[in-house]
């Protein structure tokens, strides 16, 4: 039975063994492959280069004279039907046809082909590289070819360094793996002390480790992960809160589009049922009512109407069918239709009354009615206007917008809380911003609170 020490020793020169060889093929295969690959790519650099001063006055066996000397590579410039047309180191009369060589078939099929072999021209090892370009209108190709040798003998030496750093590396590795396992150990149970922390409440939130970069990587890394995941727990609260704040828009939105609706479903039902249930109603009141369901009717299409079209907008899917306007007209129609709902309101309208614009008159029309709905709706005094080539302008001397809505009153569905600003769908200037928008005008919007507001769209 051998000793202890034996078997150590035993162990570490098979292991010693078996690594230099695994690390001996890898370093030959790959230094081989490391050489034949840079080998190949200065040459199809060269071989570029090289193309590229080659024209139909270019001397081509002066050329191929010239590549030996400067760059010490062998040229050969080749027709398409594997003529030698010139040759850098030997008689190109005495050579053979190279039509079919490895790589010129791969450059005619590629455009660029790579080859190691032995020539029998030179009776040596090269690697070639050939490149088909046109000269004078016919095609030809360019092989550089280069000499491989001594990579043995690099690989071999090369070889030598390793077992010998090897050698070294194993005597080291016997008389410091003890601390090494020693620290490691340490700094690992202190992370691991600090993950288990963060499962618990009280969690920690900082760690650090100068043994080693990757130690002082990885507990920077926990003690950032550490923070967040407090910061995170510390922002749970304020997350939820704006969620159930947006719960509540949501809830206010779809408790606005059922108020809406109600309403005039309410009036129709009600008046629809009176008439049902009394064939003899008075034919006066009968009348009366009939209106009164014919214009809640109405409301209810056109609130339907309103929330089709910002569906349309807020999608793009709403196109635009533009004309001559006279926005004039315009106004005082959309004015006209407004106040019967505002008798006792007077609308001022000054500027031009034969400015044309090119508009989608329905949509623009929806843009006017909504703006004069909100003057009407939230002042008391006579409503403005302004018409000028530059501008279309809308002013009130309401209630105003506070400042902290000014930049939201566009969004859909938004309704200040003040005010419910808009309409009671927060539709309206949502519909009026995105008609502009979709005809190429700007709105400015201008308001302070207590005097009034100026709604002016730019052409």
């Amino acid at each position: 039975m051998l000793k202890f020490h034996q078997i150590i020793l035993r162990k570490f020169l098979t292991l010693f063994l078996t690594l230099f060889l695994i690390v001996g093929a890898i370093v030959y295969y790959w230094t081989y492959e490391f050489y034949i690959q840079t080998s190949k790519e200065s040459l199809a650099q060269d071989t570029e280069l090289l193309s590229l001063s080659i024209n139909k006055n270019t001397n081509l066996d002066e050329l191929a004279l010239k590549v030996k000397k400067r760059l010490h590579l062998r040229l050969t410039v080749i027709s398409e039907d594997g003529e030698i047309l010139a040759e850098s180191h030997r008689d190109k009369n005495s050579m053979d046809n190279h039509k079919y060589r490895a790589e010129i078939i791969q450059a005619r099929e590629d455009g660029m082909g790579y080859k190691l072999r032995h020539s029998t021209t030179l009776d040596k090892d090269l690697l070639y590289v050939a490149k088909r370009i046109q000269l004078n209108n016919h095609p030809v190709y360019i092989r550089l070819s280069q000499e491989v040798n001594g990579i043995q003998t690099a690989i071999l030496y090369l070889g030598l360094k390793i077992f010998a750093v090897i050698i070294l590396f194993f005597i080291a590795i016997i008389t410091v793996s003890y601390k090494i396992n020693k620290e490691i150990s340490y700094e690992t149970n202190k992370i691991v002390e600090f993950l288990t922390s963060l499962t618990k409440k009280n969690k920690q939130t900082y760690i650090a480790s100068n043994y080693s970069q990757e130690f002082a990587y990885i507990t920077n890394l926990l003690t950032k992960i550490s923070q967040i995941i407090v910061k995170k727990e510390k922002q749970k609260s304020k997350y939820t809160q704006r969620l159930q704040r947006a719960n509540k828009q949501k809830d206010d939105i779809i408790s606005a589009i059922s108020h809406e609706f109600k309403n005039p479903i309410a009036v129709v039902n009600g008046y629809s049922q009176t008439l049902l249930d009394d064939t003899d109603i008075n034919p006066n009141i009968r009348k009366k009512f009939l209106q009164k369901i014919h214009k809640n009717g109405a409301k209810l299409s056109s609130l339907i109407d309103t929330l089709r079209l910002s569906i349309k907008l807020d999608s793009e899917q709403q196109k635009i069918q533009t004309k001559t306007c006279n926005l004039y007209e315009l106004v005082k129609e959309a004015t006209e239709n407004i106040k019967i709902n505002y008798q006792n309101r007077e609308t001022i309208i000054i500027g031009e009354h034969n400015l044309k614009i090119q508009v989608d008159e329905t949509l623009f029309g929806i843009v006017i009615a909504n703006l004069l709905e909100n003057a009407y709706k939230y002042s008391e005094d006579e409503v403005h206007i302004n018409i000028t080539k530059k501008y279309f302008e809308v002013i009130d001397t309401g209630v105003g917008i506070a400042k902290k809505d000014l930049e939201n009153i566009t969004k859909k569905f938004y309704r200040a809380n003040s005010n419910k600003w808009n309409n009671s769908l927060g539709l309206g200037l949502f519909l009026v911003n995105n008609i502009v928008n979709l005809h190429g005008f700007k709105l400015e919007v201008k308001s302070k609170e207590n005097e009034g507001s100026s709604f002016r769209i730019y052409f």
